[in-house]
């Protein structure tokens, strides 16, 4: 993954370049738009084959669900999400 990561640290420490990448989402964002703030650590889960898993990631061992890569807190208490949580233990026991 060190293109993506490299891509990261360019856009990082490049304001334009950050600017640039928000624009896909926002087109009339300007540089002085933004201003520097804190920054954090999410954990990213990959696959096997090192692609970066974008959603929820379910696996099924013996008596338990895991639910891993919770793209957000607002997303655990996701009613979509607790339905599908619930539609695979069901799914389990039928």
């Amino acid at each position: 993954m060190w293109k993506y990561a490299a891509g990261e640290y360019y856009r990082s420490f490049n304001k334009s370049a950050f600017t640039r990448a928000l624009q896909k989402l926002l087109p009339e964002l300007t540089n002085e738009d933004l201003i520097p703030g804190g920054s954090g650590v999410r954990a990213q889960a990959v696959d096997k084959q090192g692609k970066l898993l974008d959603d929820f990631y379910f696996v099924d061992t013996p008596g338990m669900l895991h639910v891993c890569n919770v793209p957000s807190p607002a997303a655990t208490a996701s009613i979509v999400i607790g339905c599908e949580i619930v539609c695979r233990v069901e799914a389990r026991q039928a």
